[in-house]
């Protein structure tokens, strides 16, 4: 069963800010590793982030890191951050588990 993928504001404003090849890559990711298997962890792709309630999960895609919950058969997108700025954005929206 697909799951729905749900961009939250700030995200959509993130994907926004991305070049445009950048955001093509950052779909195409969205599908192919969220649409069914987004809590499927992988060496390289996606990660369960620990002693976190919220995000549960990063998709790593190139420089660019989605962080994301899952919840149902929903997935939320909670923002789209540049690898360089991925610790910081986690230290401000992160909430500690």
């Amino acid at each position: 069963m697909p799951f729905t993928i749900v961009l939250a504001p700030e995200a959509v404003e993130d994907l926004r800010r991305l070049t445009a090849n950048a955001r093509a890559t950052v779909r195409t990711s969205l599908e192919t590793h969220l649409r069914h298997e987004p809590r499927k962890a992988s060496r390289s792709r996606i990660k369960r982030l620990r002693g976190l309630l919220r995000p549960q999960y990063r998709l790593r895609v190139g420089e660019v890191r989605v962080f994301y919950d899952v919840s149902g058969s929903t997935v939320e997108v909670l923002a789209i951050v540049a690898k360089s700025e991925a610790e910081s954005w986690l230290e401000q929206f992160a909430n500690p588990g």
